[in-house]
């Protein structure tokens, strides 16, 4: 196939409620499709045990964070939680420029900023098997305390109620056939090196 007659490259939001399964989904895509590039969000945060700087987030203090607000170097920004997280512009601006599909995982109001910036994005949402396991991830991965937890099963709510602003959604029921949908869905196979022709 010829370069010119490929498909655009163009970014995929991913967005769902907490606890749905986003950053397992996202792990398995990024050991089984490289080509495929994650966008990596600045947070003000504090990092988890398990994550890296630079892998998991750009960890930022506030100050940090609001010069990047006003330098208009932000795709999208929000707060929640207490914390600000945001897509650094530069970042998915270049690979789509290269070519490349990018994944970026960011909550519903997120998610509306980059169709509002970027109306050709693909917007896909995660949904959980149903409201009640949705619950039990969430109670069941010790991660947060007792408060932290209410404000998320509110949060999962509203989320879950604004399903119907997506383009597509992405059942989790099992993180291996939910991957494997979201790289269908991202269209990258234009990206695998063309196989020779007989006689070539």
């Amino acid at each position: 196939m010829d370069d010119d007659a490929r498909p655009a490259a163009r970014l995929t939001v991913l967005s769902g409620p907490s606890g749905v399964g986003k950053d397992s989904v996202i792990e398995l895509i990024r050991a089984r499709s490289p080509w495929i590039k994650l966008s990596v969000s600045v947070t003000t945060r504090k990092k988890r045990d398990y994550e890296t700087d630079q892998e998991h987030y750009h960890f930022v203090t506030r100050s940090e964070f609001q010069r990047l607000i006003d330098g208009d170097q932000l795709l999208e920004w929000a707060e929640f939680a207490g914390n600000l997280y945001g897509t650094p512009r530069a970042q998915v601006e270049g690979w789509l420029q290269q070519g490349r599909p990018v994944l970026l995982k960011i909550d519903l109001q997120g998610a509306r900023q980059v169709r509002a910036t970027m109306p050709d994005a693909q917007l896909i949402f995660l949904a959980p098997p149903s409201v009640e396991e949705l619950k039990r991830r969430l109670i069941g991965r010790g991660t947060d305390d007792e408060e932290t937890i209410r404000r998320r099963l509110e949060h999962a709510d509203e989320e879950l109620a604004h399903e119907k602003e997506f383009d597509r959604t992405v059942v989790n029921d099992f993180v291996e056939r939910a991957a494997d949908e979201l790289v269908g869905l991202l269209g990258s196979s234009f990206l695998t090196p063309a196989q020779p022709q007989p006689g070539a």
